[in-house]
């Protein structure tokens, strides 16, 4: 995994589990990869994989049972895009409207992207 300098590793680790759970990599109620098999796959230190997985647990995304494993959580996928959503809304779309508003890219040109794009999918 290539990690950017701008945001925590454990945090852009946790965005690609969460990215995985979206993409039915893992489902809910299922098995995910151990903290030490995680860690080879991320190619980081067992320790940061570790804090990832608190992380997830807090958020209520992932959970543990003692001896087995950790499993993803039942309505993780709701939780994932309500959070995904809050984020979206109070800081990438404040952004994306500036860059829209400085480059002369007017709603209507994104209403014909976005329609395109749902088309092509």
């Amino acid at each position: 995994m290539i990690f950017k300098e701008s945001k925590t590793i454990y945090l852009q680790i946790a965005d690609r589990i969460m990215d995985e759970i979206l993409q039915k990599v893992y489902l809910e109620q299922e098995r995910i990869p151990s903290v030490r098999d995680y860690a080879a796959i991320v190619e980081v230190n067992p320790n940061t994989v570790v804090r990832t997985y608190e992380y997830l647990q807090g958020r209520q995304i992932i959970f543990n049972k003692r001896g087995i494993g950790y499993f993803v959580e039942k309505g993780a996928v709701k939780r994932i895009q309500a959070l995904r959503k809050e984020v979206f809304l109070r800081e990438d779309l404040p952004e994306m409207c500036k860059s829209m508003k400085l480059l002369g890219i007017t709603p209507d040109d994104i209403a014909a992207l976005y329609k395109d794009y749902l088309e092509k999918e």
